[in-house]
């Protein structure tokens, strides 16, 4: 080879060139890929669960009406907020001298933990032993899409990985035949949309697939009729060498990802129709999160089947549920949502609990903010008894494997407007999810743009009194 010739070569012919080919590599790499979904070497930590199940409540549920009751606020109902709380600070819909809304449901202790509970939670009050609540947590960020990106991506611009894609880069699935980040919604529009699945700049096999809410779980997952399998597989099979003839002359690792995806799309047709077949549910589980076919549940249905992904062994499961916002009439939204989630939520921890799946797996709960301890009330838009957009403080819930069970971390002042005693970043609970899986959130990095990058970027710490 002259040195003219190298000249002319571009760095992806020289590799494709080269002893083994950069494309044999890359083939080698997906042959070994299910050793490297199962160990924690790579990581370094010893993995407290396998998976993990996040019931994402987008809109921002009101931890005033849910988790953290405060009896003063029904005290200055009425009355404007003391400056003094407010320290100038700006709303997007509210003046700063708003009146304070007193919390519009009681709240009782449950369980032998004394863990107080909205009367709107009922469901999750029989299981209040298993979740520890954490009423300090907070975040940077003050709109529903950036503060929803911001939480499934540590970034609250569009582009970054989201936490699902990065388990996926860092420690694969373990599910052989169902994508290892699934998708599932219900309760409307999604502000945030599909930024919150990205694989942003990792390889684009790593971002969530969505699954549909009825029907196949993703479009043309059958065959139309006339197509026999042995039709399919043997066009697969052609071109999958066409693929990688091409993977070996160019090295590019989006061919790479188009080789697994077929493969993948072949797997879930038969998987996929046995993972959403119903039928094989006993009638007291489906009585269990609410099933009612008169009645149907979108997110009790989602719950259900993320138990089943979970059985499968899908690594990440997002479970989204829309329609917390609540600018007016709070009190009735979230009687509405509370009645549509708190028992499938519940018994999603049961029936993973009897089933021996609850300390392997890691359920969470929570919204991108809270609201505010003010009320809104506008003419010019019809809102009335509403509350603002409030990310100084909100609830989140955990339960399952490493979880300190029966607890509630955190506290916010008598008006539920700051965080007095252990406060909780956005950062910090992307870094114990990490953790709990086996990974060290400072190690877990991707260079991109000449700089390694990671879920939790320069921050962020293991919220120690949580873990067990």
């Amino acid at each position: 080879m002259t040195f003219s010739h190298l000249q002319n070569q571009t760095r992806r012919q020289f590799f494709a060139d080269c002893g083994i080919g950069l494309g044999k590599i890359s083939l080698g790499s997906l042959l070994a890929s299910q050793a490297y979904a199962n160990t924690s070497a790579t990581v370094g930590l010893t993995p407290r669960v396998k998976r993990v199940i996040y019931l994402f409540m987008a809109g921002a549920p009101s931890q005033l009406e849910l988790f953290d009751y405060k009896p003063k606020l029904k005290e200055l109902e009425g009355k404007p907020i003391p400056p003094s709380v407010i320290k100038g600070q700006r709303y997007a819909f509210i003046q700063p001298d708003a009146a304070v809304l007193g919390p519009r449901f009681s709240f009782q202790k449950h369980g032998e933990s004394g863990t107080e509970l909205s009367e709107m939670l009922p469901h999750l009050g029989k299981v209040a032993d298993e979740i520890a609540v954490v009423r300090s947590v907070h975040t940077d960020q003050f709109n529903h899409s950036p503060a929803q990106i911001f939480l499934n991506t540590g970034s609250p611009i569009p582009g970054r990985p989201s936490i699902g894609s990065w388990l996926s880069y860092g420690i694969g699935s373990e599910a052989e035949d169902l994508p290892g980040f699934v998708v599932l919604k219900s309760g409307g529009s999604l502000s945030g949309g599909a930024s919150m699945w990205s694989s942003g700049f990792l390889p684009s096999n790593h971002q969530g697939v969505p699954f549909r809410g009825q029907g196949d779980p993703i479009l043309h997952v059958s065959n139309p009729s006339g197509f026999d399998n042995l039709a399919q597989r043997e066009t697969l099979d052609l071109i999958r060498d066409l693929n990688t003839k091409q993977l070996n002359v160019v090295g590019d690792p989006e061919i790479r990802t188009r080789i697994e995806a077929y493969e993948l799309a072949w797997k879930m047709q038969s998987a996929a129709p046995e993972l959403m077949d119903f039928s094989q549910e006993t009638e007291s589980t489906l009585e269990l999160y609410g099933m009612d076919e008169k009645r149907p549940n979108e997110f009790a249905r989602n719950c259900l089947l993320a138990r089943r992904l979970a059985e499968r062994g899908v690594r990440f499961i997002q479970v989204y549920h829309a329609g917390w916002d609540h600018h007016s009439n709070v009190e009735g939204g979230v009687k509405n949502q509370a009645q549509t989630t708190d028992q499938a939520a519940a018994a999603l921890i049961v029936d993973l609990k009897q089933r021996g799946l609850l300390d392997e797996t890691l359920v969470i709960w929570g919204g991108e903010f809270g609201r505010t301890p003010m009320v809104e009330s506008s003419a010019a838009l019809g809102r009335e008894n509403g509350r603002d957009h409030h990310p100084q403080a909100f609830t989140m819930w955990f339960s399952g494997g490493g979880i300190r069970s029966g607890t509630t971390i955190g506290q916010t002042d008598e008006l539920g407007f700051s965080i007095v005693e252990d406060p909780v970043h956005v950062h910090d609970v992307q870094a114990t999810l990490l953790h709990l899986l086996g990974i060290d959130h400072e190690k877990l990095t991707f260079t991109y743009q000449g700089r390694p990058f990671r879920l939790t970027d320069v921050h962020g710490h293991v919220i120690d009194k949580l873990l067990s």
